[in-house]
């Protein structure tokens, strides 16, 4: 088979956010990066149907050119192709960078037979849009379904399960197809020492983005204020019991 997944690089999850003083960027002076969780969890998802079934898998991105560390990540993990789509400006919009992106699949397909299976994460970290998985198979005319928390490999077919309230929507779809993969789908690998070593000699095709202006304008980012909480302690050991009781009886639960 062959797969293909596509990954962007985000601020590490938990991580304290900074706006730059033109409120256009995040500020990236002290912030760590890594692939986006729901992508993660995609590429782990591919590697497995690659180990079970056999066949290769690509891994892609648009973003900057420190994005090829998570490219060499996806490298010391299993995968096999590695195509890093340059930009400079701040992040692009998702209209734009699904045109990007459908183009850079469609030039990697030509003289091929298409991907088996794309693979897009659930929504990126950072800004969370769930739209650029849903274009690229709307300019590629192919299935998608996102929010995919299970997939069963058939003859030609893909079965993958959408967690729903108390159960699961199950759709079976005839590839090659989309899958938006969600967090939770699988548990991702650590990079093993050999798997490392060997990332650093993976080589980056470096491919210049072509695409149109999105129809969308980036104004400003606002960081919210933060939310400032106090802890009370209200004793050690036993002679915190009566102060226990009085908030008890506060609240209304006594």
């Amino acid at each position: 088979m062959r797969l293909l997944v596509c990954v962007k690089r985000v601020p590490a999850p938990g991580a304290r956010i900074n706006i730059t003083a033109d409120e256009q960027d995040v500020d990236a002076a002290h912030l760590g990066f890594t692939t986006s969780p729901h992508e993660e969890c995609a590429l782990e998802e591919a590697v497995q149907i690659v180990e079970n079934h056999g066949g290769e898998v690509t891994v892609l991105t648009l973003g900057p050119a420190e994005a090829e560390e998570q490219l060499r990540y996806a490298a010391s993990v299993g995968a096999h192709h590695f195509v890093l789509l340059p930009v400079t400006e701040v992040d692009w919009d998702p209209q734009r960078t699904a045109s990007a992106l459908t183009k850079a699949i469609q030039d990697l397909e030509q003289g091929n037979e298409p991907f088996d299976l794309v693979l897009f994460g659930n929504e990126s970290a950072d800004s969370g849009g769930f739209q650029v998985g849903v274009r690229v198979a709307q300019a590629l005319s192919r299935p998608i379904v996102n929010g995919i928390k299970g997939m069963e490999i058939g003859e030609g077919t893909v079965t993958a399960r959408r967690e729903i309230d108390g159960g699961f929507e199950v759709y079976e779809m005839p590839t090659p197809a989309i899958l938006g993969i969600k967090e939770g789908i699988n548990l991702p690998r650590y990079p093993t020492m050999k798997g490392r070593l060997a990332s650093k000699k993976a080589e980056v095709e470096v491919n210049e983005p072509t695409s149109e202006q999105g129809g969308q304008t980036r104004i400003k980012l606002h960081r919210p204020e933060e939310k400032v909480s106090e802890t009370v302690i209200l004793g050690n050991g036993p002679e915190a019991a009566p102060a226990v009781v009085d908030l008890l009886e506060e609240l209304g639960v006594l």
